[in-house]
Formats: C-alpha cells, sequence, structure tokens
C-alpha cells in the first residue's frame, strides 16, 4: 500500500497522524511500504473570521503538530508564544475577549487572509503554509468553501428558549459546560469538496477515520456532498478508531456532540454511526472499528452490524503507542 488518506479533525487527529507517521517511516504498518505517502483531509468547519483574520484551527493544529510547532501543553496554537497583541486589543476593549491569538500564530492568519484576499483558494493557501512547516503529508481542508459549525443552546431571554453560538464560542468561551441542543453547519450543504479531497480517497489503498469528534470533526468531513459516495465507492479499506474510551471521551467534547443528535456515548454506537459499508443501510462508510480493551464488550454488537472490529488500546500515550494503533487498525482490515 502507497496511498494513505485520513480524514482529521484538530488535536486528536493530529496526535494520531504523528503515530501514523511514525510507523509508516519505520515500517511498521503491515503491508504498507515505507515510502508511502499520506494525505489528510482536514475539518474546516471550526474555522472563523476574527479580527479581520481567517482562522483555521484543525488546519493549523495537524501543520504545526507534525511540523514541530505546536504547544504541547495546550494542544494548540504556536509553541514558545507571546501574547501582547491580546493584551493591547483587551487594553482597548475589543471584543472578544474570550479567543485569544498568540503572536507567533498571528503570523499564519495574516499570511493565509492576505493569500485569500487576494483570491487564492484555501486549499492553496494551505499548501504555501505547509511549504515552511513540512508536515511530511499532504495537507488538504475539506472543501475551499465557507462552513462554520454552530451549535444551538439554552436561553430563557430569547423568544424562541433558544441561542446559537459558533463553535469556537461554545467550545473555548463555555467549555463545553451548558448542553448542546442542536448541532447546526452552516453552508455544508452548498459545499464542494476543496481539489484532490475526492481523488484522494478514490485513490487510495487505505483510509482512516482517527479518533476525532464523530460529529463536528470527522462528521462534517462526511458531511461535504460527494465524500460519503468517495468513501462508499473506494477500492480501498475504510477503518476508524474510537474517540470513546471507557463511555466518554479522552479530550475534548465528543460527549457533548454525540448526545446533541442522539448517538449514545459507546465505542460501539459510535462505529454504528458511521456504519458498514457492506451493511443494509445506504451511507455506512466503514469496514472496520477499533474500540478500546475497556470497551471489548462491545465488539460482537459491532461485528453483528457487517463491521470488522477489534479492542487494542487506544490511549495515544507516545509514539509508540500510537503507531501500535495505526498498525492494529490496518490489521484489521487487510
Amino acid at each position: 500500500m502507497k496511498n494513505i488518506t485520513v480524514l482529521s479533525g484538530g488535536m486528536g487527529g493530529a496526535r494520531f497522524l504523528q503515530g501514523l507517521r511514525h510507523a509508516v517511516a519505520h515500517g511498521t504498518l503491515p503491508g504498507v511500504a515505507a515510502d508511502a505517502e499520506i494525505t489528510v483531509v482536514a475539518n474546516t468547519a471550526d474555522d472563523l473570521w476574527m479580527h479581520g483574520l481567517k482562522i483555521c484551527p484543525d488546519l493549523d493544529t495537524v501543520m504545526y503538530t507534525l511540523g514541530d510547532g505546536i504547544d504541547l501543553e495546550r494542544g494548540w496554537g504556536r509553541r514558545d508564544e507571546s501574547w501582547s497583541v491580546k493584551d493591547e486589543l483587551a487594553a482597548y476593549g475589543v471584543e472578544p475577549t474570550w479567543f485569544g491569538l498568540g503572536d507567533r500564530d498571528i503570523a499564519t492568519h495574516l499570511v493565509r487572509t492576505q493569500m485569500l484576499d487576494a483570491g487564492y483558494p484555501l486549499s492553496a493557501v494551505t499548501g504555501a503554509l505547509c511549504n515552511r512547516w513540512r508536515p511530511g503529508v499532504r495537507l488538504l481542508p475539506m472543501t475551499d468553501d465557507r462552513v462554520e459549525t454552530h451549535v444551538a443552546i439554552a436561553d430563557p431571554s430569547a423568544p424562541s428558549g433558544r441561542r446559537v453560538v459558533h463553535f469556537q464560542e461554545y467550545w473555548v468561551r463555555l467549555r463545553a459546560a451548558v448542553p448542546a441542543e442542536a448541532v447546526v453547519v452552516v453552508g455544508l450543504e452548498e459545499s464542494t469538496p476543496a481539489p484532490g479531497v475526492l481523488d484522494a480517497i478514490t485513490g487510495a489503498d487505505l483510509v482512516f477515520l482517527p479518533p476525532s469528534n464523530p460529529v463536528v470533526s470527522v462528521g462534517t468531513i462526511l458531511g461535504v456532498p460527494g465524500v460519503r459516495d468517495a468513501l462508499r465507492a473506494t477500492e480501498a479499506p475504510v477503518v476508524g478508531l474510537s474517540p470513546i474510551v471507557g463511555g466518554t471521551h479522552v479530550r475534548g467534547m465528543a460527549h457533548q456532540m454525540l448526545t446533541s443528535i442522539g448517538v449514545e456515548v459507546t465505542a460501539g454506537a459510535v462505529g454504528l454511526h458511521y456504519g458498514s459499508r457492506a451493511g443494509a443501510g445506504a451511507g455506512g462508510v466503514l469496514d472496520g472499528w477499533l474500540v478500546d480493551e475497556q470497551d471489548a464488550d462491545q465488539v460482537d454488537a459491532v461485528r453483528a452490524a457487517g463491521l470488522a472490529c477489534a479492542a487494542v488500546p487506544l490511549m495515544m500515550t507516545d509514539l509508540d503507542a500510537t503507531a501500535a494503533m495505526a498498525a492494529a487498525a490496518v490489521e484489521l482490515v487487510r
């Protein structure tokens, strides 16, 4: 196998990609060539405009992580960051104050915004930014179109009893601490896949759905028209790894998002939510699904739905552990 495609969100996807790249380079993936090319299709529905700048959190998290520039403690943004611009904006009373842009990070957003203003599509801009970071993968946005995730939350003061906030406000300002009543992805149904996205899926030898959020990361990528059909049509095996371990997410807000769409917060339920390509349903996208050892009791139910399934350690504690996850996923669907 020479071509691997990964549909990725931010932190979880980026950490999985580190292990996957490590495994490929060291030849520890069964049947995968050591010079295999990895293409990453990243979620862009978390994107937002702020202070006149276009911010792409998941694209940047993947780029910085694989380019060795990420702040490891925070899991996002630049290492050795300073915050002078943020402090000055606060001194002027400029809102919002809940979303902080570091000085180094701002440079990336300035370059991106200038290129977009000059007429370059996001896919071309992402390629130009990666020329600096050399992430060792081909990084593609899921779409060049503007798509933004919003979350409906309760608001007794509103006439409807609820209000809608941008996903970043829900995650950063509210810390996902209030129930999400609904997820609304604005512009998704009208979007088109970015150049190279569909070819990366249909031309792959192997496709991964990493342990990213199944609703607002991988789920939005699957919602881009044509992507789900490409996954169902590809001759490559498609294998996913559960972001739910022991009945909750390891990091992030998969628990809140799954609850908002009525999916049980278990590893098995998420696998069934993605669905089997061989199953009776029209939209399944998986051939195999890995769950953590803590969730081994759910393997039989997943298999009964037409998916290959196994229970292995799924905690990304270091590169070797993550590489072992990737190897187990490959072995499952060989």
